[in-house]
């Protein structure tokens, strides 16, 4: 008899839009085959939320559309999700392990009041360096990464003016920040939270791959609204940055292993105490 896998659950938040981020997590995840199987919930689509008692490691994707709305009944039912988790990894030995990438990490921010969720300026698009603080030098999940490291950037909002009070009650820490602009007045955006021991997120697109962020470029409503926004030049540069091992391969190939290889060894250890 095979050794049981772990369960994990990927939760959708693409209402149905297509997109290269799930295709690019089912890949990372399959690189798990032989310790993990996992399950798609269409969570804004259909309001499909997982079980929490049936899986132990959960992955909650990047998605269109802005994070403060919602129809009241499947943005509710996430947020109730979220509780459970919390609750959970407060009452048992054996954890729940999370992971959240961009839409779901401004839902899961705004949910438990660690900053301000805010439209910016300007969509901000790309392959950009992303900056760990004292506390993501020594995170987990960021292990085996540069800093700066580089990360696929895609978003209208952003979490500014962390509420440092509500990060202490959480025992959360912000572990990476958006590049420093000197030339402009706009606070730093942050770009990763380690919510707890057992929950951590991502502003930026950890799964992204070059072959994805290629074929979205090759649009030609993207590529255009891309070089009448920062030039050919930086366009340019943005190509290099991808065919580049040491930036968003390099991203792809240890972010979310890091989690679900962590978290694999984590969830075992755990199941190990409760036996003995």
């Amino acid at each position: 008899m095979g050794k049981k896998k772990m369960n994990l659950a990927i939760l959708d938040m693409n209402d149905g839009e297509p997109n290269q981020g799930m295709r690019c997590i089912k890949d990372i995840v399959a690189r798990f085959d032989s310790q993990v199987s996992y399950k798609v919930f269409d969570v804004r689509g259909k309001a499909e939320i997982p079980e929490i008692n049936d899986y132990d490691l959960f992955i909650s994707s990047g998605g269109p559309g802005n994070p403060m709305d919602g129809d009241g009944n499947w943005d509710l039912k996430y947020f109730d999700f979220l509780d459970q988790i919390w609750i959970w990894n407060q009452n048992y030995n054996h954890k729940k392990y999370i992971l959240f990438i961009c839409h779901s990490f401004q839902m899961a921010c705004r949910h438990f009041g660690l900053g301000t969720l805010t439209k910016r300026q300007s969509n901000s698009f790309g392959v950009m360096p992303v900056h760990k603080t004292a506390d993501g030098q020594k995170d987990s999940l960021l292990q085996n990464l540069e800093n700066p490291f580089w990360a696929v950037d895609s978003r209208d909002y952003q979490v500014v003016q962390p509420d440092l009070k509500k990060f202490k009650v959480l025992g959360a820490k912000i572990i990476a920040l958006e590049k420093i602009r000197d030339h402009v007045q706009y606070e730093r955006a942050i770009m990763a939270i380690r919510f707890s021991e057992e929950m951590v997120g991502t502003q930026f697109h950890p799964e992204a791959d070059p072959v994805s962020f290629l074929i979205h470029l090759k649009k030609p409503e993207v590529k255009d609204k891309i070089i009448a926004s920062i030039g050919k030049l930086r366009f340019r540069k943005m190509l290099e940055h991808l065919v580049d091992e040491d930036k968003i391969y390099k991203t792809n190939e240890t972010l979310i292993p890091n989690f679900i290889e962590q978290s694999i060894q984590k969830v075992k250890a755990s199941k190990l105490l409760t036996l003995i």
